[in-house]
Protein backbone atom coordinates (compact mmCIF):
# COMPACT_ATOMS: atom_id res chain seq x y z
CA UNK A 1 0.00 0.00 0.00
CA UNK A 2 1.33 3.44 -0.93
CA UNK A 3 1.33 6.34 1.49
CA UNK A 4 2.43 8.84 -1.13
CA UNK A 5 1.54 12.45 -0.39
CA UNK A 6 1.20 13.20 -4.09
CA UNK A 7 -1.46 11.52 -6.22
CA UNK A 8 0.82 10.82 -9.14
CA UNK A 9 4.55 10.57 -9.79
CA UNK A 10 5.69 11.31 -13.33
CA UNK A 11 9.24 10.75 -14.53
CA UNK A 12 10.66 12.70 -17.45
CA UNK A 13 11.37 10.74 -20.63
CA UNK A 14 13.74 12.81 -22.79
CA UNK A 15 14.80 11.60 -26.23
CA UNK A 16 17.59 9.10 -25.59
CA UNK A 17 19.43 9.95 -28.81
CA UNK A 18 19.64 13.58 -27.72
CA UNK A 19 20.82 12.54 -24.26
CA UNK A 20 23.56 10.35 -25.74
CA UNK A 21 24.60 13.14 -28.10
CA UNK A 22 25.02 15.65 -25.26
CA UNK A 23 26.73 13.09 -23.06
CA UNK A 24 29.39 12.51 -25.71
CA UNK A 25 29.77 16.13 -26.82
CA UNK A 26 30.16 17.49 -23.28
CA UNK A 27 31.85 14.46 -21.67
CA UNK A 28 29.26 14.35 -18.90
CA UNK A 29 27.37 11.55 -17.23
CA UNK A 30 23.96 10.26 -18.34
CA UNK A 31 22.10 11.94 -15.47
CA UNK A 32 23.42 15.44 -16.21
CA UNK A 33 22.94 14.94 -19.95
CA UNK A 34 19.33 13.90 -19.37
CA UNK A 35 18.66 16.93 -17.18
CA UNK A 36 20.10 19.30 -19.78
CA UNK A 37 17.88 17.83 -22.51
CA UNK A 38 14.86 18.17 -20.22
CA UNK A 39 15.74 21.84 -19.79
CA UNK A 40 15.69 22.32 -23.54
CA UNK A 41 19.43 22.27 -24.21
CA UNK A 42 19.64 19.91 -27.14
CA UNK A 43 22.47 21.88 -28.76
CA UNK A 44 25.88 21.17 -27.20
CA UNK A 45 27.10 24.76 -27.54
CA UNK A 46 24.02 26.15 -25.79
CA UNK A 47 24.32 23.54 -23.07
CA UNK A 48 28.00 24.36 -22.59
CA UNK A 49 27.19 28.06 -22.38
CA UNK A 50 24.54 27.33 -19.75
CA UNK A 51 26.92 25.25 -17.64
CA UNK A 52 29.79 27.73 -17.88
CA UNK A 53 27.64 30.87 -17.31
CA UNK A 54 30.49 33.26 -18.14
CA UNK A 55 30.26 37.00 -17.56
CA UNK A 56 31.75 37.39 -21.04
CA UNK A 57 28.49 35.99 -22.43
CA UNK A 58 26.46 38.94 -21.15
CA UNK A 59 25.11 41.14 -23.93
CA UNK A 60 26.22 44.70 -24.53
CA UNK A 61 24.28 46.87 -22.03
CA UNK A 62 23.49 49.32 -24.84
CA UNK A 63 21.49 46.59 -26.58
CA UNK A 64 18.76 47.33 -24.00
CA UNK A 65 16.55 50.11 -25.26
CA UNK A 66 17.12 53.52 -23.65
CA UNK A 67 20.21 52.49 -21.62
CA UNK A 68 22.35 54.74 -23.82
CA UNK A 69 20.01 57.69 -23.24
CA UNK A 70 20.10 57.05 -19.48
CA UNK A 71 23.90 56.95 -19.50
CA UNK A 72 24.04 60.21 -21.47
CA UNK A 73 21.68 61.90 -19.00
CA UNK A 74 23.76 60.70 -16.03
CA UNK A 75 26.93 61.97 -17.71
CA UNK A 76 25.24 65.35 -18.10
CA UNK A 77 24.55 65.35 -14.36
CA UNK A 78 28.22 64.54 -13.77
CA UNK A 79 29.44 67.34 -16.04
CA UNK A 80 27.13 69.98 -14.60
CA UNK A 81 27.26 68.90 -10.96
CA UNK A 82 23.51 68.43 -10.79
CA UNK A 83 21.54 67.20 -7.81
CA UNK A 84 20.46 63.57 -8.22
CA UNK A 85 18.01 61.51 -6.21
CA UNK A 86 17.52 57.74 -6.50
CA UNK A 87 14.06 56.61 -5.46
CA UNK A 88 13.61 52.90 -4.87
CA UNK A 89 10.92 50.55 -3.71
CA UNK A 90 10.88 49.09 -0.21
CA UNK A 91 11.53 45.46 -1.13
CA UNK A 92 14.93 43.79 -1.63
CA UNK A 93 14.99 44.53 -5.36
CA UNK A 94 14.26 48.21 -4.73
CA UNK A 95 16.77 48.44 -1.87
CA UNK A 96 19.58 46.79 -3.83
CA UNK A 97 18.80 48.78 -7.01
CA UNK A 98 19.04 52.01 -5.07
CA UNK A 99 22.20 50.93 -3.26
CA UNK A 100 23.91 49.85 -6.49
CA UNK A 101 23.12 53.07 -8.36
CA UNK A 102 24.18 55.33 -5.50
CA UNK A 103 27.40 53.43 -4.84
CA UNK A 104 28.44 53.58 -8.53
CA UNK A 105 27.43 57.23 -9.03
CA UNK A 106 29.43 58.21 -5.96
CA UNK A 107 32.54 56.76 -7.60
CA UNK A 108 32.13 59.31 -10.40
CA UNK A 109 31.78 62.38 -8.20
CA UNK A 110 28.01 62.61 -7.85
CA UNK A 111 26.39 62.75 -4.41
CA UNK A 112 22.95 61.23 -4.97
CA UNK A 113 20.56 60.93 -2.09
CA UNK A 114 18.31 57.96 -1.49
CA UNK A 115 14.57 58.33 -1.13
CA UNK A 116 12.14 55.55 -0.27
CA UNK A 117 8.34 55.77 -0.02
CA UNK A 118 6.87 54.91 3.35
CA UNK A 119 4.73 51.83 2.76
CA UNK A 120 1.95 52.56 5.23
CA UNK A 121 1.69 56.33 4.74
CA UNK A 122 2.58 56.79 1.06
CA UNK A 123 1.90 53.49 -0.65
CA UNK A 124 3.84 52.05 -3.55
CA UNK A 125 6.10 53.86 -5.97
CA UNK A 126 5.70 57.36 -7.39
CA UNK A 127 2.67 58.49 -5.41
CA UNK A 128 1.91 62.21 -5.17
CA UNK A 129 2.11 62.08 -1.38
CA UNK A 130 5.62 60.58 -1.60
CA UNK A 131 6.66 63.24 -4.14
CA UNK A 132 5.45 65.96 -1.78
CA UNK A 133 7.87 64.71 0.88
CA UNK A 134 10.61 64.30 -1.73
CA UNK A 135 10.26 67.96 -2.74
CA UNK A 136 10.18 69.08 0.89
CA UNK A 137 13.63 67.55 1.26
CA UNK A 138 14.88 69.34 -1.87
CA UNK A 139 13.89 69.18 -5.52
CA UNK A 140 16.44 67.21 -7.56
CA UNK A 141 17.52 68.01 -11.11
CA UNK A 142 17.43 64.31 -11.97
CA UNK A 143 15.26 61.66 -10.36
CA UNK A 144 16.18 58.03 -11.02
CA UNK A 145 13.28 55.74 -10.12
CA UNK A 146 14.15 52.10 -9.47
CA UNK A 147 11.67 49.21 -9.29
CA UNK A 148 8.54 51.26 -9.95
CA UNK A 149 7.29 54.00 -12.27
CA UNK A 150 6.25 52.07 -15.39
CA UNK A 151 2.60 52.98 -14.83
CA UNK A 152 3.14 56.40 -13.20
CA UNK A 153 1.89 58.49 -16.12
CA UNK A 154 0.42 61.40 -14.14
CA UNK A 155 3.23 61.50 -11.59
CA UNK A 156 5.94 61.73 -14.26
CA UNK A 157 3.98 64.46 -16.04
CA UNK A 158 3.86 66.38 -12.75
CA UNK A 159 7.61 65.96 -12.22
CA UNK A 160 8.28 67.34 -15.70
CA UNK A 161 6.19 70.44 -14.94
CA UNK A 162 8.49 70.97 -11.95
CA UNK A 163 11.59 70.80 -14.12
CA UNK A 164 12.72 67.40 -12.89
CA UNK A 165 14.18 64.98 -15.45
CA UNK A 166 13.19 61.35 -14.87
CA UNK A 167 14.91 58.02 -15.57
CA UNK A 168 12.81 54.95 -14.77
CA UNK A 169 14.52 51.56 -14.32
CA UNK A 170 11.79 49.00 -13.81
CA UNK A 171 10.69 45.48 -14.70
CA UNK A 172 6.99 45.59 -13.85
CA UNK A 173 4.43 45.09 -16.59
CA UNK A 174 2.65 48.05 -18.11
CA UNK A 175 -1.13 48.15 -17.88
CA UNK A 176 -2.14 50.57 -20.62
CA UNK A 177 -0.13 53.75 -21.03
CA UNK A 178 3.46 54.40 -19.97
CA UNK A 179 4.95 57.74 -18.93
CA UNK A 180 6.05 60.18 -21.62
CA UNK A 181 8.91 62.70 -21.68
CA UNK A 182 11.15 60.50 -19.57
CA UNK A 183 13.71 57.73 -20.10
CA UNK A 184 12.02 54.38 -19.46
CA UNK A 185 14.19 51.28 -19.22
CA UNK A 186 11.86 48.30 -19.05
CA UNK A 187 12.43 45.26 -21.31
CA UNK A 188 8.79 44.20 -20.98
CA UNK A 189 7.74 47.49 -22.54
CA UNK A 190 10.52 48.15 -25.05
CA UNK A 191 12.46 45.02 -25.95
CA UNK A 192 12.07 41.73 -27.77
CA UNK A 193 10.34 38.93 -25.91
CA UNK A 194 13.31 36.75 -26.87
CA UNK A 195 15.92 39.11 -25.40
CA UNK A 196 18.27 37.33 -22.95
CA UNK A 197 17.84 40.25 -20.55
CA UNK A 198 14.00 40.19 -20.70
CA UNK A 199 13.56 38.86 -17.16
CA UNK A 200 16.14 40.98 -15.39
CA UNK A 201 14.62 42.59 -12.32
CA UNK A 202 15.35 46.21 -11.46
CA UNK A 203 18.71 45.58 -9.80
CA UNK A 204 19.81 43.59 -12.87
CA UNK A 205 18.80 46.51 -15.08
CA UNK A 206 20.56 48.93 -12.72
CA UNK A 207 23.70 46.81 -13.15
CA UNK A 208 23.32 47.15 -16.92
CA UNK A 209 23.06 50.94 -16.62
CA UNK A 210 26.14 51.01 -14.39
CA UNK A 211 27.99 48.77 -16.84
CA UNK A 212 26.98 51.07 -19.70
CA UNK A 213 28.19 54.14 -17.80
CA UNK A 214 31.57 52.57 -17.04
CA UNK A 215 31.91 51.33 -20.61
CA UNK A 216 31.12 54.73 -22.13
CA UNK A 217 33.56 56.54 -19.84
CA UNK A 218 36.31 54.00 -20.48
CA UNK A 219 35.91 54.50 -24.21
CA UNK A 220 36.51 58.22 -23.60
CA UNK A 221 39.64 57.45 -21.61
CA UNK A 222 38.24 58.49 -18.22
CA UNK A 223 40.88 57.34 -15.70
CA UNK A 224 38.35 56.76 -12.89
CA UNK A 225 36.29 54.45 -15.09
CA UNK A 226 39.29 52.14 -15.51
CA UNK A 227 39.47 51.81 -11.70
CA UNK A 228 35.81 50.86 -11.30
CA UNK A 229 35.01 47.12 -11.23
CA UNK A 230 31.29 47.05 -11.90
CA UNK A 231 31.24 43.28 -11.30
CA UNK A 232 31.89 44.04 -7.63
CA UNK A 233 28.23 45.08 -7.43
CA UNK A 234 27.03 41.59 -8.35
CA UNK A 235 26.52 40.78 -4.66
CA UNK A 236 23.66 43.28 -4.72
CA UNK A 237 22.36 41.87 -8.02
CA UNK A 238 22.21 38.35 -6.58
CA UNK A 239 20.35 39.57 -3.49
CA UNK A 240 17.68 41.42 -5.45
CA UNK A 241 17.25 38.87 -8.24
CA UNK A 242 16.78 35.85 -5.97
CA UNK A 243 14.59 37.68 -3.46
CA UNK A 244 12.34 38.94 -6.27
CA UNK A 245 11.84 35.38 -7.57
CA UNK A 246 13.25 36.06 -11.02
CA UNK A 247 13.81 33.11 -13.39
CA UNK A 248 17.42 31.96 -13.13
CA UNK A 249 17.87 31.59 -16.85
CA UNK A 250 19.92 33.39 -19.52
CA UNK A 251 21.46 36.60 -18.13
CA UNK A 252 19.89 36.20 -14.70
CA UNK A 253 21.66 32.87 -14.31
CA UNK A 254 25.02 34.43 -15.18
CA UNK A 255 24.54 37.39 -12.86
CA UNK A 256 23.35 35.32 -9.92
CA UNK A 257 25.96 32.58 -10.31
CA UNK A 258 28.78 35.13 -10.12
CA UNK A 259 26.83 37.29 -7.68
CA UNK A 260 26.61 34.50 -5.11
CA UNK A 261 30.40 34.11 -5.24
CA UNK A 262 30.74 37.87 -4.88
CA UNK A 263 28.31 37.86 -1.95
CA UNK A 264 30.32 35.20 -0.11
CA UNK A 265 33.45 37.38 -0.38
CA UNK A 266 31.81 40.81 -0.24
CA UNK A 267 33.92 43.54 1.36
CA UNK A 268 30.85 45.57 2.37
CA UNK A 269 30.58 46.00 6.17
CA UNK A 270 26.80 45.95 5.74
CA UNK A 271 26.94 42.48 4.19
CA UNK A 272 29.27 41.29 6.95
CA UNK A 273 26.81 42.59 9.56
CA UNK A 274 23.85 41.02 7.79
CA UNK A 275 25.65 37.67 7.67
CA UNK A 276 26.44 37.92 11.36
CA UNK A 277 22.86 38.50 12.53
CA UNK A 278 21.65 35.82 10.09
CA UNK A 279 23.97 33.16 11.52
CA UNK A 280 26.04 32.93 8.32
CA UNK A 281 29.81 32.81 7.96
CA UNK A 282 31.65 35.08 5.57
CA UNK A 283 33.66 33.12 3.02
CA UNK A 284 31.32 30.11 3.06
CA UNK A 285 29.31 29.36 -0.09
CA UNK A 286 26.05 31.28 -0.31
CA UNK A 287 22.99 29.54 -1.75
CA UNK A 288 19.82 31.14 -3.11
CA UNK A 289 17.93 29.73 -0.11
CA UNK A 290 20.22 31.78 2.16
CA UNK A 291 18.91 34.90 0.42
CA UNK A 292 15.31 33.67 0.43
CA UNK A 293 15.17 32.66 4.10
CA UNK A 294 17.91 34.62 5.90
CA UNK A 295 19.22 37.73 4.17
CA UNK A 296 16.22 38.82 2.13
CA UNK A 297 13.63 38.75 4.95
CA UNK A 298 15.85 40.93 7.15
CA UNK A 299 16.33 43.51 4.38
CA UNK A 300 12.59 43.41 3.71
CA UNK A 301 11.55 43.74 7.35
CA UNK A 302 12.34 47.44 7.58
CA UNK A 303 10.28 48.38 4.54
CA UNK A 304 7.39 46.21 5.68
CA UNK A 305 7.19 47.65 9.17
CA UNK A 306 9.06 50.97 9.14
CA UNK A 307 11.44 52.83 6.78
CA UNK A 308 13.39 51.07 4.01
CA UNK A 309 16.19 53.63 4.17
CA UNK A 310 17.74 51.65 7.04
CA UNK A 311 19.01 48.70 4.93
CA UNK A 312 20.25 51.10 2.24
CA UNK A 313 22.25 53.04 4.79
CA UNK A 314 23.59 49.74 6.15
CA UNK A 315 24.68 48.52 2.70
CA UNK A 316 26.27 51.85 1.78
CA UNK A 317 28.07 52.37 5.09
CA UNK A 318 31.81 51.80 5.37
CA UNK A 319 31.63 51.78 9.18
CA UNK A 320 31.35 48.26 10.62
CA UNK A 321 29.85 49.46 13.93
CA UNK A 322 27.17 51.53 12.21
CA UNK A 323 26.41 48.60 9.92
CA UNK A 324 26.11 46.12 12.75
CA UNK A 325 23.79 48.40 14.70
CA UNK A 326 21.55 48.66 11.63
CA UNK A 327 21.69 44.90 11.05
CA UNK A 328 20.62 44.25 14.64
CA UNK A 329 17.67 46.61 14.20
CA UNK A 330 16.69 44.72 11.05
CA UNK A 331 16.97 41.43 12.90
CA UNK A 332 14.64 42.67 15.66
CA UNK A 333 12.17 43.93 13.05
CA UNK A 334 12.33 40.59 11.27
CA UNK A 335 11.42 38.73 14.47
CA UNK A 336 8.53 41.13 14.97
CA UNK A 337 7.48 40.55 11.37
CA UNK A 338 7.63 36.77 11.89
CA UNK A 339 5.27 36.96 14.86
CA UNK A 340 2.81 39.17 12.97
CA UNK A 341 3.06 36.81 10.01
CA UNK A 342 2.41 33.75 12.20
CA UNK A 343 -0.79 35.26 13.58
CA UNK A 344 -2.08 36.29 10.15
CA UNK A 345 -1.17 32.88 8.68
CA UNK A 346 -3.21 31.03 11.30
CA UNK A 347 -6.23 33.29 10.79
CA UNK A 348 -5.91 33.18 6.98
CA UNK A 349 -5.64 29.38 6.90
CA UNK A 350 -8.76 29.10 9.05
CA UNK A 351 -10.61 31.45 6.70
CA UNK A 352 -9.65 29.37 3.65
CA UNK A 353 -10.69 26.15 5.33
CA UNK A 354 -14.03 27.72 6.26
CA UNK A 355 -15.29 28.68 2.81
CA UNK A 356 -12.68 28.87 0.05
CA UNK A 357 -11.31 25.34 -0.26
CA UNK A 358 -13.18 24.81 -3.53
CA UNK A 359 -12.35 28.18 -5.07
CA UNK A 360 -9.83 28.23 -7.96
CA UNK A 361 -8.43 31.49 -6.61
CA UNK A 362 -8.25 32.59 -2.97
CA UNK A 363 -8.98 36.18 -1.86
CA UNK A 364 -8.87 37.13 1.85
CA UNK A 365 -9.38 40.51 3.51
CA UNK A 366 -9.12 41.44 7.18
CA UNK A 367 -8.84 45.10 8.22
CA UNK A 368 -6.71 44.07 11.21
CA UNK A 369 -4.00 42.42 9.11
CA UNK A 370 -0.76 44.34 8.57
CA UNK A 371 -0.56 45.20 4.86
CA UNK A 372 3.22 45.06 4.96
CA UNK A 373 3.17 41.34 5.80
CA UNK A 374 0.20 40.01 3.85
CA UNK A 375 2.36 39.33 0.76
CA UNK A 376 4.39 36.75 2.67
CA UNK A 377 1.20 35.07 3.87
CA UNK A 378 -0.17 35.09 0.31
CA UNK A 379 2.98 33.25 -0.80
CA UNK A 380 2.60 30.61 1.92
CA UNK A 381 -1.09 30.08 1.12
CA UNK A 382 -0.27 29.85 -2.57
CA UNK A 383 2.28 27.09 -1.96
CA UNK A 384 0.11 25.31 0.59
CA UNK A 385 -3.07 25.20 -1.49
CA UNK A 386 -1.42 25.23 -4.93
CA UNK A 387 -3.54 28.05 -6.29
CA UNK A 388 -3.18 31.84 -6.69
CA UNK A 389 -3.91 33.87 -3.56
CA UNK A 390 -4.51 37.53 -2.78
CA UNK A 391 -4.37 38.60 0.88
CA UNK A 392 -5.30 42.10 1.99
CA UNK A 393 -5.13 44.23 5.08
CA UNK A 394 -6.52 47.74 5.22
CA UNK A 395 -5.03 51.22 5.04
CA UNK A 396 -7.44 54.05 5.61
CA UNK A 397 -10.51 53.60 3.44
CA UNK A 398 -8.95 50.95 1.19
CA UNK A 399 -8.23 47.23 1.26
CA UNK A 400 -4.58 46.86 0.33
CA UNK A 401 -2.52 43.75 -0.18
CA UNK A 402 -0.51 41.42 -2.35
CA UNK A 403 -1.05 38.40 -4.53
CA UNK A 404 1.12 35.41 -5.40
CA UNK A 405 0.59 32.85 -8.14
CA UNK A 406 1.47 29.33 -9.24
CA UNK A 407 3.14 28.32 -12.51
CA UNK A 408 0.75 28.61 -15.42
CA UNK A 409 -1.42 31.42 -14.03
CA UNK A 410 -0.38 34.96 -14.97
CA UNK A 411 -1.69 37.34 -12.31
CA UNK A 412 -1.26 40.38 -14.56
CA UNK A 413 -3.64 38.83 -17.10
CA UNK A 414 -6.04 37.72 -14.35
CA UNK A 415 -6.21 41.20 -12.81
CA UNK A 416 -6.89 42.81 -16.16
CA UNK A 417 -10.32 41.15 -15.91
CA UNK A 418 -10.81 42.86 -12.52
CA UNK A 419 -9.35 46.24 -13.48
CA UNK A 420 -12.59 48.20 -13.16
CA UNK A 421 -12.88 47.30 -9.47
CA UNK A 422 -9.35 48.31 -8.52
CA UNK A 423 -8.13 51.67 -7.31
CA UNK A 424 -4.60 50.67 -8.29
CA UNK A 425 -2.61 47.54 -9.01
CA UNK A 426 0.62 46.38 -10.61
CA UNK A 427 3.35 43.79 -10.58
CA UNK A 428 4.41 40.83 -12.66
CA UNK A 429 2.93 37.38 -13.47
CA UNK A 430 3.88 35.74 -10.17
CA UNK A 431 3.42 38.65 -7.73
CA UNK A 432 1.14 41.70 -7.66
CA UNK A 433 -0.05 44.45 -5.37
CA UNK A 434 -3.71 45.51 -5.32
CA UNK A 435 -5.85 48.24 -3.76
CA UNK A 436 -9.65 48.42 -3.82
CA UNK A 437 -12.62 49.54 -1.73
CA UNK A 438 -13.67 47.01 0.95
CA UNK A 439 -17.25 47.28 -0.27
CA UNK A 440 -16.11 45.66 -3.54
CA UNK A 441 -14.57 42.63 -1.81
CA UNK A 442 -17.30 40.10 -2.65
CA UNK A 443 -17.50 41.18 -6.30
CA UNK A 444 -13.73 41.21 -6.66
CA UNK A 445 -13.43 37.76 -5.08
CA UNK A 446 -16.00 36.33 -7.50
CA UNK A 447 -14.45 38.00 -10.54
CA UNK A 448 -10.93 36.96 -9.53
CA UNK A 449 -11.93 33.31 -9.18
CA UNK A 450 -13.74 33.40 -12.52
CA UNK A 451 -10.66 34.85 -14.22
CA UNK A 452 -8.42 32.19 -12.64
CA UNK A 453 -10.85 29.45 -13.66
CA UNK A 454 -10.91 30.78 -17.21
CA UNK A 455 -7.11 30.80 -17.38
CA UNK A 456 -7.12 27.16 -16.27
CA UNK A 457 -9.76 26.26 -18.86
CA UNK A 458 -12.02 24.49 -16.43
CA UNK A 459 -10.16 23.52 -13.30
CA UNK A 460 -7.05 23.28 -11.19
CA UNK A 461 -4.41 20.87 -12.42
CA UNK A 462 -3.98 17.60 -10.59
CA UNK A 463 -1.10 17.65 -8.16
CA UNK A 464 1.71 15.79 -9.87
CA UNK A 465 5.23 15.15 -8.61
CA UNK A 466 7.64 15.44 -11.53
CA UNK A 467 10.77 13.31 -11.19
CA UNK A 468 13.83 14.14 -13.25
CA UNK A 469 15.42 10.69 -13.23
CA UNK A 470 15.14 7.27 -11.61
CA UNK A 471 18.25 6.30 -9.65
CA UNK A 472 19.27 3.11 -7.95
CA UNK A 473 20.71 3.48 -4.43
CA UNK A 474 24.16 2.62 -5.86
CA UNK A 475 24.09 5.74 -8.08
CA UNK A 476 23.75 8.10 -5.11
CA UNK A 477 27.37 9.09 -4.58
CA UNK A 478 29.69 12.08 -4.37
CA UNK A 479 30.69 11.90 -8.04
CA UNK A 480 27.07 12.35 -9.14
CA UNK A 481 26.45 15.26 -6.78
CA UNK A 482 29.66 16.99 -7.83
CA UNK A 483 28.53 16.81 -11.45
CA UNK A 484 25.09 18.13 -10.54
CA UNK A 485 26.78 21.11 -8.87
CA UNK A 486 27.34 22.46 -12.38
CA UNK A 487 23.61 23.22 -12.57
CA UNK A 488 23.74 25.68 -9.67
CA UNK A 489 22.32 28.11 -8.75
CA UNK A 490 18.88 26.57 -8.37
CA UNK A 491 15.83 28.79 -8.20
CA UNK A 492 12.93 30.01 -10.30
CA UNK A 493 12.84 28.28 -13.71
CA UNK A 494 15.96 26.30 -12.78
CA UNK A 495 14.50 24.13 -10.06
CA UNK A 496 16.60 21.72 -8.07
CA UNK A 497 15.86 18.31 -9.65
CA UNK A 498 13.82 15.75 -7.77
CA UNK A 499 15.10 12.21 -8.19
CA UNK A 500 13.31 8.95 -7.69
CA UNK A 501 15.25 6.21 -5.90
CA UNK A 502 13.99 2.67 -6.47
CA UNK A 503 14.67 -0.23 -4.14
CA UNK A 504 15.75 1.90 -1.18
CA UNK A 505 15.77 0.34 2.28
CA UNK A 506 15.97 2.16 5.59
CA UNK A 507 18.78 0.79 7.75
CA UNK A 508 16.99 1.75 10.97
CA UNK A 509 13.64 3.22 12.01
CA UNK A 510 13.24 6.95 11.24
CA UNK A 511 14.38 9.24 14.06
CA UNK A 512 11.84 11.97 14.79
CA UNK A 513 12.85 15.42 15.97
CA UNK A 514 11.46 18.94 16.32
CA UNK A 515 7.99 19.67 15.05
CA UNK A 516 6.98 16.72 12.91
CA UNK A 517 10.39 16.12 11.23
CA UNK A 518 12.49 12.97 10.98
CA UNK A 519 15.87 11.71 9.84
CA UNK A 520 16.44 8.47 7.96
CA UNK A 521 19.34 6.42 6.59
CA UNK A 522 19.51 4.28 3.45
CA UNK A 523 22.22 1.93 2.24
CA UNK A 524 23.82 2.88 -1.09
CA UNK A 525 26.65 0.33 -1.33
CA UNK A 526 27.57 -2.55 0.98
CA UNK A 527 28.91 -0.82 4.07
CA UNK A 528 28.04 2.67 2.75
CA UNK A 529 24.99 4.81 3.45
CA UNK A 530 23.60 8.32 3.24
CA UNK A 531 21.36 10.24 5.63
CA UNK A 532 18.25 12.15 4.73
CA UNK A 533 15.81 14.51 6.39
CA UNK A 534 12.04 14.83 6.00
CA UNK A 535 10.60 18.20 7.01
CA UNK A 536 7.07 18.18 8.41
CA UNK A 537 6.34 14.59 7.35
CA UNK A 538 6.56 12.62 10.61
CA UNK A 539 2.84 11.81 10.51
CA UNK A 540 3.59 9.16 7.83
CA UNK A 541 6.83 7.29 8.55
CA UNK A 542 8.29 4.86 5.98
CA UNK A 543 8.89 1.27 7.07
CA UNK A 544 12.31 0.00 8.02
CA UNK A 545 13.94 -2.84 6.08
CA UNK A 546 11.36 -3.05 3.30
CA UNK A 547 11.96 -1.88 -0.28
CA UNK A 548 10.43 1.55 -0.86
CA UNK A 549 10.61 4.27 -3.49
CA UNK A 550 11.80 7.74 -2.50
CA UNK A 551 11.42 11.12 -4.18
CA UNK A 552 14.33 13.27 -2.99
CA UNK A 553 16.49 16.30 -3.59
CA UNK A 554 20.22 15.90 -3.03
CA UNK A 555 22.62 18.45 -1.57
CA UNK A 556 25.84 18.73 0.39
CA UNK A 557 25.70 18.94 4.15
CA UNK A 558 28.76 20.69 5.57
CA UNK A 559 29.46 20.22 9.27
CA UNK A 560 32.70 20.95 11.12
CA UNK A 561 34.51 21.29 7.80
CA UNK A 562 33.37 17.87 6.56
CA UNK A 563 31.10 17.44 3.56
CA UNK A 564 28.58 14.64 3.11
CA UNK A 565 25.56 13.90 0.93
CA UNK A 566 22.19 14.72 2.44
CA UNK A 567 18.84 13.75 0.95
CA UNK A 568 15.74 15.89 1.41
CA UNK A 569 12.62 13.72 1.26
CA UNK A 570 9.79 15.05 -0.88
CA UNK A 571 7.62 11.92 -0.88
CA UNK A 572 7.82 8.13 -0.47
CA UNK A 573 5.76 5.13 -1.38
CA UNK A 574 5.99 1.36 -1.04
CA UNK A 575 7.53 -0.48 -3.98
Amino acid sequence: MSTSVTAQWNVAEPDQAQVDSLKNALSVGPVLASLLVQMGYEDADQARQFLEARLADLDDPFAIKHVREAVERIRQAMREGESVCVMGDYDVDGVTSTTLLISVLRLFGLDPRAFMPLRLEEGYGLSRVALKRLFAEGRPDLLIVADSGTNSVEEVAFLRTQGVDVIIIDHHRSKEKTPEDCILINPHVNDSQEAPWLHLCSVGLAFKVAHGLVKALREEGDPQAHEVRVKDTLDLVALGTVADLMPLQKENRILVKHGLDCLAKSPRPGIHALFRVSGMELGQPVLPMDISYKLGPRINASGRLADALLPIEMLLSEDSQVSFKAAKELDVMNRERQEIERQIWEEAQAAVEADQLEEPGIVLHNPNWHSGVVGIVAGKLCRHYQRPCIVLGQEGAFAKGSGRSVPGINLVEVLQHCDGLLESWGGHPMAVGVVFKPADYDVFRERFSEAVKHSLEGGLPEKILSLAYWLSPEQVDAALLEELDRLHPFGEKNAQPIFGIRGARLLSPPKCFGRNHYRFQIETQPGQSVWGVAWGKADALPPCGKPIELAVKMAWNVWNGRRSIQLELIDWRCS
